[in-house]
């Protein structure tokens, strides 16, 4: 253990710690930008300097462990005038349209220029190049800080090595890799670059006009599906609690509006791991006729990292399409009959969690026979709160009201997917079942699960023989 007094009062903390987890034992709050703990502790922004009793010169609370003795002074004179010159050349280049802009009111910059009381700034010199708009990931090149948590989180958590830092002092950027376009990098659209962000210079593509124009036509019916993990975060804009920001609250907001018909994608969950399940009993009962072992095809990000990074494995994957082209495509096929109506007259929108989605919608053989689209717009939870918050909907006040249910109840298969492991858990118990017509034990395959990165089992189906297989979390 260390010990050292911050703003006068003794701490005693864990050797190697920051200077500013140690002032959070005291309740000392010190504003910060580009930190992020675990993944980005190196002190670019110099917003969270301190003063050191004996040093001359400030230090990065984030980037310096404490040391025994040391003395810390977190909001001196000298610290605090630091930090609104350093504030202030950032704001001198960055893009301050705060109020069109998809993060104000959620901007940790706007958050702390506010803090700082900060009523002037230097002159801007802005110079945005060229970006595609019609990318999933949209990137403002004046509203960059060079923080570098976007390169940090890519190259250190998904290890795709996208983005990189060009330049220097003034002419300091952030660009995409050699020179090359997105689209040409290698990038899977995941988006992590996007919620690691702490303002708006990269962003998901925003589609909203597009929902509304349908919402607004008389003569479409529209129809939206929302994924497994969006009913677990689409409350959080609105403050509401976890328990209050239930899935029936939110098809009651999807309602409101103005969708004809609201479903949740565990419909379709289900019908991707039966089809999965299926084909996987195939090709394990001959497997001299395939390319092995079996991967996965639920994940449009994952999909695009092996076909760009490791083709040679194209023939392993899946040709079951993921639940939401899956949702699409019964949507405009059975559902369209069902319910007498053209399906070109049918607006099929997915609320996702990940950008990767939108790429996914946009691929030529997620279209039908006639080259229309089975999804016609992706958005995002932001985008899709951004929405209620337009049409000044208030979710807490809303009734709980249920999904359709275009075909019945589900087999209960997606609703494992919720877990981590739980595609593969879901896949065994489909596959197990196929081949002995009985289900297994309910924690038959617990051994899949849980957040560990990487996992390896082997299990014994009756009829079937010995399964070995491995789950990977993260590209």
């Amino acid at each position: 253990m260390v010990n050292l007094k911050i703003n006068g009062k003794e701490v005693k903390v864990q050797e190697g710690s920051s200077i500013i987890k140690a002032a959070e034992q005291l309740g000392v709050s010190i504003p910060s930008l580009c930190y992020f703990e675990g993944l980005n502790d190196i002190g670019a922004c110099r917003i969270c300097v301190v003063e050191v009793l004996g040093q001359d010169r400030l230090v990065a609370s984030c980037a310096t462990p404490v040391e025994e003795g040391m003395e810390v002074l977190t909001d001196s004179p000298r610290a605090r005038r630091a930090r609104m010159v350093n504030m202030q050349l950032l704001l001198s280049q960055h893009n301050c349209s705060c109020p069109t802009c998809s993060r104000s009111g959620n901007c940790k910059l706007q958050e702390l220029a506010a803090a700082m009381n900060i009523d002037d700034i230097y002159r801007k010199r802005l110079n945005e190049k060229p970006w595609d708009k019609n990318l999933p990931i949209i990137r403002d090149a004046t509203k960059c800080i060079h923080c570098l948590r976007c390169i940090q989180v890519c190259d250190n958590i998904q290890g795709l090595h996208i983005w990189k830092l060009t330049g220097t002092g003034g002419k300091t950027g952030i660009e995409v890799r050699e020179g090359l376009e997105l689209s040409e990098s290698g990038c899977v659209f995941c988006g992590q670059c996007v919620t690691r962000c702490p303002t708006s210079a990269l962003g998901g593509r925003d589609d909203t006009e597009k929902v509304f124009e349908a919402l607004e036509n008389p003569e479409v019916t529209t129809i939206v599906q929302v994924a497994p993990s969006v009913r677990a975060a689409w409350g959080e804009m609105f403050g509401m609690e976890r328990e209050m920001a239930s899935p029936m609250k939110m098809a009651a907001a999807m309602r409101r509006l103005g969708f004809d018909y609201v479903f949740d994608t565990n419909f379709t969950a289900d019908l991707t791991i039966m089809e999965e399940g299926s084909e996987f009993v195939e090709r394990f009962t001959h497997r001299e006729d395939y390319s092995w072992p079996m991967f996965t095809s639920c994940c449009p990000g994952w999909v695009r990292f092996l076909k760009g990074f490791y083709p040679e494995f194209t023939e392993n994957l899946s040709t079951a399409k993921s639940p939401q082209q899956m949702f699409g495509a019964v949507a405009k096929s059975f559902f369209a009959e069902k319910i007498g109506k053209d399906p070109k007259k049918l607006f099929c929108v997915s609320i996702m969690p990940c950008t990767a989605k939108k790429a996914e919608r946009e691929i030529p053989t997620m279209n039908d026979a006639c080259g229309d689209s089975d999804v016609d717009v992706v958005i995002t939870t932001r985008e899709f709160d951004r929405m209620l918050r337009a049409k000044g909907i208030n979710p807490e006040l809303l009734p709980e009201e249920e999904f359709d249910s275009p075909l019945g109840s589900g087999t209960g298969a997606a609703v494992v997917f919720g877990a981590t492991g739980g595609v593969m858990d879901a896949a065994l118990r489909s596959a197990y079942y196929l081949v002995t017509g009985e289900n297994p034990d309910p924690d038959a395959f617990k051994a899949v699960r849980g957040p560990k990165g990487r996992k390896e089992a082997s299990f014994n189906i009756p009829g079937a023989g010995e399964v070995r297989l491995a789950v990977v979390s993260g590209t």
